[in-house]
């Protein structure tokens, strides 16, 4: 199924937010943070990484839900994929 690129623009900026947390915690580590601060850091990334994933397969859900004769994935694949994320 190919999701609607207009509605996947929130996900690719929590993407992008994430991928610059990531960067921010390399730099933790070579500047030697407390690691209090960089487990914060990755607590973080793990969470937005986690809701990224649960927009799209809402966003998939929906479009079952809305046109289920469209060729792709059934809600059954779909449920399959979301328990995957937990």
């Amino acid at each position: 199924m190919q999701l609607d690129a207009d509605e996947m623009g929130s996900v690719i900026k929590r993407l992008n937010r994430a991928q610059g947390q990531i960067g921010g915690i390399v730099r933790m580590i070579e500047e030697g943070r407390e690691c209090k601060d960089i487990v914060t850091q990755m607590a973080a990334v793990s969470k937005a990484l986690d809701r990224a994933g649960f927009a799209v397969i809402a966003l998939g859900l929906r479009q079952c839900l809305t046109d289920p004769a469209a060729e792709g994935m059934d809600v059954e694949a779909m449920e399959k994929l979301f328990l995957s994320l937990a």
